[in-house]
C-alpha cells in the first residue's frame, strides 16, 4: 500500500497524510485519527528512503510570476510569501519574461523542484489550453480567469478585467470626455491586455465614440518605460485626445511623465486613469485615478484554494475579488 493508497482510502489528500506520517503540525485530529486507523488496518509501513526522498524534494509551493516590471505582482507575492510563512511549506518564487511562456516553465519547474502545489500570476490562456494537461499537481492561475479550461486541477482568482475597464471608461465619459487615447497590453500574447481593450470598446460602443485603434491604441508591455514611450509616440502623431486610459498604474505614471514632458498638464489638459489601484499611486503628484483591484484579498484566496487542493483534495473553482474605480487627482470634469 502505498500513501496514495491511504488518501483513497481516507478521503484525504496526498499531502495531508504525508503531513500525518511525518508528525507535522497543522492538521486537524479528525485527520490525525482517520489516517492513523487507516494505516493500523492496513499494516502500512513507511519507507525511510522514500520519506527522506519526500522531505528532500516534495514540500515546496512554486509562485511563476510572468513579467518582471509589474509592481502589482510584486504587491500579490509580498502576501502570498507572508501567507505561505504561516504553513509548513517551503515557497520558491520564479519570474519570468512577460513574453515567456509560463505553463512551460512550470512543466519545468515540477520536475526540477517537484512541488506540491503552484500559483501562476498572469497567463496566457493559449499557453494553458496546449501545455497544462503536462502539470498534475494543483495550480492556481492569480489575477486571470481560467473558468473556461475546465481543468480538474486549476483554479483560479482573478477581477473582471473586462467590466471593470468599461467601468473606468464610462467613468470618464461621464466627466465629459470623448477623444480617448489607450495604453494598453499587447492583445495578442496579453489576455489581460486583451479583455481590459474590449472592456473600452464596449463603453465606446455604448456611448457612440469613436475610436481609431490603429492610431489611439499603443500595446506595449506593463512597466514604467513603455507607459511613457508609448504616451510618447501618441503625442508625437499629434493625437488629439483629453483623456488617456492605461491598462495598469505602471504604464498611467509612465504616461504622466511623458505629458508633462511634453508641456501637457494632468488633469488640466489630459486625464490619467490607470488600473491596479498600486499605494504608490496616492502618493503621486497628482494623486492617481485608478481602477482599484482587491490584491490583498486575490493573493489570499489564492493560497487558501491551493492549501485546501494540496491538503484536502478541494475542487477546483474559480472566483471574481471586487474592484473599484477610484477618481482622484488625474482626472477632471470637462
Amino acid at each position: 500500500m502505498t500513501i496514495k493508497d491511504l488518501a483513497e482510502k481516507t478521503g484525504y489528500g496526498v499531502a495531508t497524510v504525508s503531513r500525518v506520517l511525518n508528525n507535522h503540525p497543522n492538521v486537524s485530529e479528525k485527520a490525525k485519527k482517520a489516517i492513523m486507523k487507516a494505516v493500523e488496518e492496513s499494516g502500512f509501513q513507511i519507507n525511510d528512503n522514500a520519506k527522506q526522498l519526500k522531505q528532500q524534494r516534495a514540500t515546496s509551493i512554486l509562485v511563476v510570476v510572468k513579467g518582471t516590471s509589474n509592481e502589482m505582482f510584486g504587491s500579490l507575492v509580498e502576501t502570498i510569501q507572508s501567507e505561505v510563512a504561516k504553513t509548513d511549506y517551503p515557497l520558491i518564487v520564479d519570474y519570468i519574461d512577460e513574453d515567456d511562456n509560463e505553463v512551460l516553465r512550470a512543466v519545468r519547474l515540477c520536475r526540477e523542484k517537484k512541488p506540491l502545489g503552484i500559483m501562476i500570476l498572469g497567463g496566457n490562456m493559449e499557453h494553458f489550453r496546449n501545455d497544462f494537461e503536462k502539470i498534475e499537481v494543483p495550480c492556481v492561475l492569480v489575477s486571470s480567469d481560467a473558468s473556461n479550461l475546465k481543468f480538474d486541477n486549476l483554479s483560479s482568482v482573478s477581477t473582471d478585467d473586462r467590466f471593470a475597464a468599461k467601468c473606468a471608461v464610462d467613468s470618464l465619459v461621464a466627466l465629459g470626455h470623448k477623444r480617448f487615447a489607450i495604453v494598453g497590453g499587447d492583445c495578442e500574447t496579453s489576455d489581460t491586455g486583451r479583455l481590459r481593450f474590449e472592456g473600452c470598446m464596449d463603453s465606446f460602443r455604448e456611448h457612440g465614440i469613436d475610436f481609431d485603434r490603429e492610431l489611439d491604441y499603443k500595446g506595449v508591455r506593463f512597466s514604467y518605460q513603455d507607459g511613457y514611450n508609448a504616451t510618447c509616440r501618441l503625442i508625437e502623431n499629434k493625437r488629439n485626445f483629453t483623456a488617456l486610459f492605461a491598462a495598469a498604474d505602471v504604464m498611467a505614471i509612465g504616461a504622466i511623465r511623458a505629458l508633462r514632458d511634453y508641456g501637457f498638464r494632468v488633469p488640466e489638459d489630459v486625464s490619467v486613469l490607470g488600473f491596479d489601484g498600486l499605494a504608490l499611486g496616492s502618493f503621486l503628484v497628482p494623486k492617481l485615478s485608478t481602477v482599484e483591484q482587491s490584491v490583498r484579498k486575490m493573493a489570499v484566496r489564492s493560497v487558501e484554494i491551493l492549501l485546501d487542493s494540496i491538503e484536502n483534495n478541494g475542487k477546483s473553482r474559480h472566483e471574481r475579488v471586487p474592484f473599484v474605480v477610484r477618481q482622484r487627482e488625474s482626472t477632471r470634469k470637462i
